[in-house]
């Protein structure tokens, strides 16, 4: 299955020359009455249909990472970092004894607690910084996950197309969102990337 290469949240299609479009047209049997320029204005609506048509009939059951690496809310903010950099994750949700949600934390969270501009993925980095003395780190050191963590938690179910996943991500500015059963337990996440990834795959 070949993939292109494609944008978040909107998808555009690769630009085509004049050359491309003359050779396309040759290629088709029978008479064309149609312009390059019109070919190429319907080429471009009909890839951006194709994306949205894509995109409107995956749920987020047939695209969510199902192991979601997850903390409760008495993890320290050591046990989080080292979660996130060893599973070279950004974020992760925080829940209860019952896998219900109860909060997100991501690596801009420990980064706005700890006063820095550099929101870069450098987790690894503020686990080291953690456990050293001296640290600028350490006067949250003691914190634990419910103390950083945002609440409450925008959710999606199992069967969200994953165009309105997209928009939900887009309009409220995250990168991902919990999935959740119907016991509101927590099933899965979709990323930004799982998104993309997903709608690529399939075009």
């Amino acid at each position: 299955m070949k993939k292109v290469d494609c944008t978040f949240p909107g998808s555009d299609p690769p630009d085509i020359s004049d050359d491309d479009v003359f050779e396309a047209m040759k290629s088709i049997g029978g008479f064309l009455d149609i312009t390059p320029g019109d070919f190429k204005q319907v080429y471009r609506v009909a890839f951006r249909h194709a994306i949205e048509r894509l995109r409107s009939s995956t749920m987020a059951k047939d695209i969510m990472i199902r192991n979601v690496i997850y903390v409760s809310k008495r993890s320290s903010l050591i046990e989080v970092a080292e979660k996130m950099a060893k599973n070279g994750i950004s974020g992760l949700p925080v829940v209860d004894n019952d896998e219900k949600i109860l909060g997100m934390i991501s690596e801009k969270d420990i980064l706005f607690l700890m006063g820095s501009k550099d929101v870069r993925s450098f987790m690894d980095l503020i686990t080291q910084c953690l456990q050293q003395n001296g640290c600028v780190a350490i006067a949250i050191s003691e914190k634990s996950a419910e103390d950083i963590m945002t609440t409450p938690v925008i959710t999606v179910s199992e069967d969200t197309p994953v165009s309105e996943i997209a928009d939900i991500l887009r309009v409220n500015n995250i990168n991902r969102v919990p999935v959740i059963d119907s016991n509101s337990r927590v099933a899965g996440i979709v990323t930004r990337t799982d998104i993309v990834g997903s709608t690529c795959a399939k075009t």
